[in-house]
């Protein structure tokens, strides 16, 4: 259910997420902001302190806090977590921030029994794993690493006829209809892409399939985009996307305590009632372990836009390819532990500016999430350095590292249910909750361009916000401005800036995803959740 949002929110002129002086001239203020804009620096203060800012900055510290941060896997409920989550705090700490870290106990399902075979027409057992590699001394850590897995998943035990569905979306499974083909009492075998992967099992469930497997192609992710790992960055042969399937779009985070945050004496709905877990075993595996179930279809051949790049005819079945896919998961719950770091402001310590990251990752994740961690991390020490000159903030400055963000957004969302009352009552600014996740993002800089849209939207150009282009499947708005980056970053982008802006129709509905979603959806700033794989700012 949306509600009006009655809050205070700041457009993003500020030092730490915009980089440039506001273009309204303080003297003549054209806007209704929170406690005016008396505070507001000239355009000579302004870029004083963002060149004593940039002047402090240290990559070396950046790649000092990744290698020890990324030398363990750091996935919710592994040790190296827990230390990471303490080695934060402790910086934030060092630099003249007041931090806790905050714990939730959170539904988090590991991966126990992992079984898939080819059974007819012949019988082929897939590996299921990715190799050692010599050029990367990571590769061959296996303590504490879990395997590739789609958390959410089911339980299950099934065997069934092989029905390939292209991406496994709605529209895939329409075109399925008009060739007569039904997958009820089948296995799917879908193909990453073309929506968020959660949707995949929720639409075949929905159509009565009994299983799920979702595969990498390499058209889409490996060789059909350029060199593989490890001589380029693309997905290799026997590479696998982890990744939720919870169903984020009824809600995000912890499925046993929707709506409230998951302290230990809570609660909690029984496993079975919990209505976000996917209700068929799901299974992501590599395009090598692909391979021979595609080989192994007969029946019509796919539509061109339905075939991939494996050298194989793309076939969609049902049969004679038949497969047994067996999962069993502990359903245990696991400590989320959150750093939250705050420097308080001088004139409005009552309104928070907020930033954040998660910090765990499927395996160890230097790029996703500790890129954009480290970089939150400096950017924090530079104002810590600030502050030594004597210059303080006038809104209080919050800063947050989120645990379990991979498998649902547990930590964050947990944090905003607990915390829901307080983040009502101080949160000015949402607009600046961009949990960057990985800064290694192609292209221009998403966020330098999306603070010049919410700068174009305050002189009035009201066509810069609406930059929902094809949110997977979502109802299209006017395109955004010419520029803007497309694909998976857009509805990242598009949310922010909707969230910045106190105009945004309370009425309008459109997807959110990741970390920010959390202010959004329960402090009354919108509604909706979605995901993205593994590349994507928050």
């Amino acid at each position: 259910m949306k509600t009006p949002f009655s809050g205070r929110i700041l457009p993003l002129f500020i030092l730490i997420s915009c980089g440039q002086p506001p273009t309204i001239a303080p003297e003549e203020p054209e806007i209704n902001l929170v406690s005016t804009f008396d505070v507001a620096l000239d355009r000579e203060t302004q870029s004083k302190l963002e060149s004593q800012f940039d002047a402090v900055l240290t990559p070396q510290n950046l790649d000092d806090w990744m290698k020890h941060m990324s030398s363990k896997p750091h996935h919710v409920g592994s040790p190296w977590s827990k230390k990471n989550a303490e080695f934060i705090a402790q910086k934030f700490e060092s630099w003249g921030f007041e931090t806790e870290i905050e714990t939730f106990e959170v539904l988090m399902p590991f991966p126990k029994i992992r079984k898939l075979e080819l059974v007819s027409p012949t019988h082929v057992s897939l590996q299921l794993k990715e190799p050692v590699l010599q050029e990367d001394a990571t590769s061959g850590i296996r303590k504490n690493l879990l395997p590739g897995f789609n958390a959410f998943s089911a339980d299950g035990n099934v065997t069934a006829e092989l029905v390939y569905v292209n991406y496994g979306i709605p529209g895939d499974y329409e075109e399925l209809a008009r060739m007569g083909i039904d997958v009820k009492g089948k296995i799917v075998l879908a193909r990453y892409g073309g929506s968020w992967r959660g949707i995949k099992p929720k639409v075949a469930y929905e159509h009565g399939a009994i299983g799920c497997i979702i595969f990498s192609d390499p058209k889409d992710d490996g060789y059909g985009q350029g060199d593989v790992y490890p001589k380029g960055p693309f997905r290799m042969e026997q590479g696998v996307q982890r990744g939720s399937v919870l169903d984020m779009p009824m809600y995000p985070g912890d499925p046993l305590t929707p709506g409230y945050g998951a302290k230990p004496d809570v609660k909690r709905l029984e496993i079975a009632d919990a209505p976000t877990i996917m209700k068929i075993p799901v299974l992501p595996i590599s395009y090598g372990d692909a391979l021979p179930l595609l080989k192994a279809l007969e029946g019509p051949v796919a539509p061109a836009k339905w075939r991939g790049g494996l050298p194989v005819t793309y076939h969609i079945g049902p049969g004679p390819a038949k497969v047994h896919l067996q999962l069993e998961f502990d359903w245990g719950l696991r400590t989320a532990y959150n750093p939250v770091a705050k420097l308080k402001g001088t004139v409005y310590p009552d309104e928070w500016i907020m930033r954040g990251n998660h910090h765990d990752g499927w395996a160890q994740g230097a790029s996703d999430p500790l890129s954009g961690m480290v970089s939150l991390m400096e950017e924090a020490r530079a104002i810590g350095e600030l502050v030594k000159t004597g210059w303080r903030p006038k809104r209080t400055l919050v800063y947050a590292g989120w645990d379990a963000e991979e498998p649902a957004l547990l930590g964050s969302t947990e944090w905003v249910e607990f915390h829901r009352e307080e983040i009502q009552e101080n949160l000015a600014s949402v607009g600046t909750f961009l949990s960057m996740q990985s800064s290694l993002l192609p292209g221009e800089d998403a966020l330098s361009w999306a603070a010049s849209c919410i700068q174009s939207y305050v002189e009035g150009r009201e066509e810069s916000l609406d930059l929902a282009f094809g949110l997977r499947g979502a109802e299209k708005v006017k395109p955004g401005p010419t520029g803007a980056p497309s694909g998976e970053h857009d509805d990242w982008i598009a949310t922010a800036l909707r969230l910045v802006i106190s105009k945004t129709p309370a009425d309008k509905e459109w997807p959110v995803t990741k970390d920010l979603a959390d202010i959004g959806r329960f402090c009354g700033l919108g509604g909706g959740n979605n995901d993205t794989d593994d590349k994507s700012i928050a």
